[in-house]
């Protein structure tokens, strides 16, 4: 929520909001590591057709810095995720492969929480009784994930779901960027855009 209240800021400011972040994060070298590798490989200064939007975020969770730029296409109302820019710095990634692994997972969990994360209750029971009937993120709607490790050597952080927090204000500041309607309440598939 906070990293969707800074899009918001930045826009009331009239500063973009790659740069607006970076201006509060002048003191903290680390993070501003992690935002710009994220902004950098995320294509961020690259203009954008109507209908496409990015978004950006930045969090700390487990010790480990990460941030994700979101590309979304909305075509219709529909809503597609493109592609994920994760760049992690988890102090020391000792198993590069498995910390990739790690972050690509968080963002499908996470994607699917923001997108369709909703049990409802028919006659006094959920309704949703496995993976069958119920919303989530599949491999053919999956995005692209790209994941850049920076390992700073210093305060190892975990890596099991780092990158699970800041994937859903990405996706909902891409949405603004692309459609100029703001999310603020969970799952996103309820909403027209």
């Amino acid at each position: 929520f906070t990293e969707s209240f800074i899009d918001e800021l930045a826009y009331e400011a009239g500063v973009d909001p790659y740069q607006y972040r970076r201006e509060l994060l002048a003191h903290r070298p680390r993070h501003l590591a992690v935002l710009d590798k994220a902004a950098e490989e995320g294509d961020w200064d690259t203009p954008m057709s109507e209908g496409r939007g990015r978004g950006i975020s930045l969090q700390e969770s487990f010790g480990t810095l990460v941030a994700q730029v979101v590309e979304v296409t909305i075509i219709e109302g529909d809503l597609s995720v493109d592609r994920v820019v994760v760049a992690v710095d988890p102090g020391f990634a000792v198993a590069p492969d498995g910390l990739t692994a790690q972050m690509e997972s968080g963002v499908v969990y996470g994607l699917t929480a923001a997108l369709y994360g909703e049990i409802s209750i028919e006659n006094g029971a959920v309704a949703q009784s496995n993976f069958h009937d119920y919303s989530a993120l599949r491999m053919d709607s999956a995005p692209v994930i790209e994941t850049h490790i920076i390992n700073s050597m210093e305060h190892w952080g975990g890596a099991g779901e780092p990158s699970t927090p800041g994937i859903a204000p990405a996706l909902t500041n891409a949405i603004y960027a692309a459609r100029g309607v703001r999310i603020r309440e969970l799952p996103i598939g309820k909403f027209e855009l």
